[in-house]
């Protein structure tokens, strides 16, 4: 069959993380390999330990090279970047350039695979009282991975939820089976979204209320919280957003300190940082994406033009040198940028939801919570009493500056707020030549890699 041969590498991937050979040799998470004893999975043990490996909890790369974050000093440092890197800076028609085998589209759906594998193979495990909370937990990290890949999926190569078109509008390849033989084409946004809340609602029934501290790559029941409400703002439903942000911050609230965070470090927050629900970071280390990338790129000036002076964040997250002003390693702390889900983001989607139903109040209290950890000690003056739209483009503006280089966060925001008519146009000036993207266009969909398509017949994005 057509695209046998592409899910057939996806298996022959999990038979290779199976038995053990295809990791390095750090200790953390991030590098965490199954035992080289299993051979066919059967336990528990075992099938946790497939959803820890490192091949899991990765996103799109995309969304980072595509946004207005930074931007390239020269034509030289554009034509030093691989072909990908260069169609995305300039939203090409022609995305990938004839690169193949993108792992903005295979990392999440290997994702998938190994959710579904885990997912298919619990059903012979024989559950009893001794080990039902395990089962359980178990089976809930499954539905959340499979829920966090298709919607990362989603949001890059299918177009932004419209309750308008949701029917029509085409989605994403729903995979629910580990099946490699099954041809499946591309459900509409409505399935693609209904799926992914589905897998949410299975995930939240079943996961651990507590966030496990040492192993953050697994989900807990706030993550999963979490992601429902980050999923419900880039639908746009922002009554449910603040609902699943309130249920978030009531099991976990945690945020940090700048004022206790190394100003001089180039990792100043490690992957078991507090604020840190779950942990997941973008799959393709192009060079233009990475933190402190050695490419001669700068952080859009801005930007870093709109911080306060006593705001800790402009050295926590930037390093300058030779002129030029780059990111530090996030909240991933790692090379590429962070994709998972943070306590900073549900403050400002809880601020936001509030804003947005005109509950002024509410919405301070949560910005004034988390802006007074990110300013110098005893510096910060919280917002007082505004009109909602004026507190609600603070609140915007804050989660510009707070959760910048969060790859596919801010290529969400551009996407749903121009839906709600913020009219943003994005610009690169390259050798004179001013490239534009204006709002709605549909260059904010990403198109599906020319080798998926050939191999499994789906139908592209127009672009």
């Amino acid at each position: 069959m057509k695209n046998n041969k592409h899910y057939q590498s996806l298996l022959t991937g999990l038979m290779l993380i199976i038995i053990g050979i295809s990791f390095g040799c750090k200790k953390d998470f991030l590098d965490a390999k199954p035992s080289t004893s299993i051979i066919s999975p059967t336990s528990l043990s075992d099938f946790q330990q497939l959803i820890d490996n490192g091949n899991v909890n990765r996103s799109s790369s995309l969304p980072q090279l595509s946004c207005d974050d930074y931007y390239l000093i020269n034509e030289a440092a554009w034509q030093a970047s691989t072909p990908t890197e260069r169609n995305a800076y300039l939203w090409s028609k022609d995305l990938f350039g004839g690169e193949v085998a993108r792992s903005d589209w295979n990392s999440p759906y290997l994702s998938v695979f190994y959710a579904n594998s885990v997912l298919n193979g619990l059903g012979s495990v024989t559950v009893n009282a001794t080990n039902v909370n395990e089962y359980n937990d178990i089976k809930g990290q499954a539905y959340f991975i499979r829920a966090f890949a298709f919607f990362d999926l989603a949001k890059n190569f299918a177009p932004p939820y419209d309750q308008a078109t949701e029917t029509t509008d085409l989605g994403i390849p729903l995979r629910l089976s580990p099946n490699v033989n099954e041809i499946i084409q591309r459900s509409s946004v409505q399935q693609t979204y209904q799926q992914i809340i589905n897998d949410l609602s299975s995930a939240c029934q079943l996961l651990k209320g507590d966030v496990p501290v040492v192993s953050r790559n697994r989900a807990s029941k706030p993550a999963a919280y979490a992601l429902f409400a980050r999923l419900y703002l880039s639908m746009r439903n922002y009554q449910k957003a603040e609902v699943y942000a309130d249920s978030c911050l009531i099991l976990y609230n945690q945020l940090i300190n700048y004022n206790t965070v190394s100003k001089t470090s180039t990792t100043p927050f490690p992957k078991t940082n507090n604020e840190n629900i779950f942990w997941a970071f973008a799959a393709v280390g192009y060079n233009n994406s990475l933190y402190n990338a050695p490419a001669n790129l700068n952080v859009d000036t801005a930007l870093l033009a709109s911080y306060a002076p006593n705001d800790l964040r402009r050295n926590l997250y930037f390093i300058t040198a030779n002129g030029l002003t780059k990111e530090k390693r996030g909240y991933s702390g790692y090379g590429s940028p962070f994709t998972g889900l943070a306590t900073d983001e549900i403050y400002l989607i809880k601020a936001e939801c509030a804003a947005r139903r005109q509950d002024v109040n509410s919405a301070m209290t949560y910005l004034n919570a988390l802006l007074v950890n990110r300013f110098a000690k005893n510096t910060y003056v919280p917002y007082t009493a505004g009109t909602p739209n004026l507190i609600l483009n603070t609140i915007l503006q804050e989660r510009r500056k707070e959760l910048v280089w969060r790859d596919g966060l801010r290529w969400d925001d551009l996407r749903r707020l121009n839906k709600e008519g913020a009219n943003i146009t994005l610009k690169r000036i390259l050798n004179g030549v001013t490239y534009s993207i204006p709002p709605n266009s549909p260059l904010y969909v990403f198109p599906i890699p020319d080798d998926e398509i050939i191999l499994s017949g789906i139908k592209q994005n127009a672009r």
